[in-house]
């Protein structure tokens, strides 16, 4: 394809270019919002079904690293939105520094995230033949559990199994809960982790100097695919953590 420095032969300017190329990042951004919606659809009627299994199984997810894991991607939408505005001034060495700024916390987030995942492995959360909602209650030990949160854990648990018709249905429906967890939180990990390779790629344009107010367009729509992203998490947070938190 014929090109003339970035300007693609079929378009006649770089902004009727940038405009094009903003255009189909809104349509493709929009087929994500569809395909997250279904998954909040049915997380949400669910959750309604099973309310009570659904608000136990929510309370044994560490609020702390959720926490934590908001704040690192609220920060890397802030590096990313500053990388946008450098390379639309004309700062290439800024663009850079806010590449990998954006880039280290995006890792951070998924760091916290193993660090979540292995906690419900040995909890016994894993959706599958292992698992168990009791196991940390009849093994406070492995669970790091102790004293008033383990009475506590005990009394609820077994308030919540008489009411919803014994442990079997009470671990068929937290397992539920937990195959909605892993696989939004899951299918979000994963954007991030195209995210991170896409920021890979612009840092090592970025350090190529090829990013100028003229000519910036990966840069701004690489910015939207982030923001999307973190936007996704602000809504799984509350959904997945915070709900019936008392």
């Amino acid at each position: 394809m014929h090109r003339t420095g970035e300007l693609y032969g079929h378009y006649q300017t770089l902004e009727q270019q940038k405009d094009s190329a903003t255009l189909g990042m809104w349509i493709f951004l929009a087929t994500e919002i569809l395909f997250f919606g279904g998954l909040f659809l049915t997380y949400t009627i669910n959750r309604h079904t099973y309310a009570q299994v659904f608000a136990f199984s929510s309370r044994t997810i560490d609020l702390k690293w959720g926490a934590i894991n908001t704040v690192v991607l609220i920060g890397s939408s802030l590096t990313m939105a500053m990388s946008v505005w450098s390379a639309q001034v004309g700062k290439k060495k800024l663009v850079t520094l806010f590449l990998i700024l954006t880039l280290a916390l995006g890792s951070v987030f998924l760091g916290v995230k193993a660090v979540e995942y292995h906690a419900k492995y040995v909890e016994h959360h894993i959706p599958g033949a292992a698992f168990d909602l009791y196991y940390c209650t009849n093994n406070p030990a492995a669970c790091n559990l102790s004293g008033k949160a383990l009475e506590n854990e005990k009394t609820e648990l077994d308030d919540l199994t008489t009411k919803a018709g014994g442990p079997t249905a009470v671990n068929a429906h937290s397992q539920l809960f937990f195959s909605l967890y892993f696989g939004m939180t899951g299918l979000h990990a994963v954007h991030m982790i195209v995210g991170a390779g896409l920021l890979v790629w612009l840092i090592l344009q970025s350090i190529k100097g090829r990013f100028t107010p003229e000519y910036n367009t990966p840069v701004e729509n690489i910015g939207l695919y982030w923001h999307f992203v973190d936007i996704v998490w602000i809504y799984l947070f509350p959904l997945l953590y915070l709900i019936d938190r008392h």
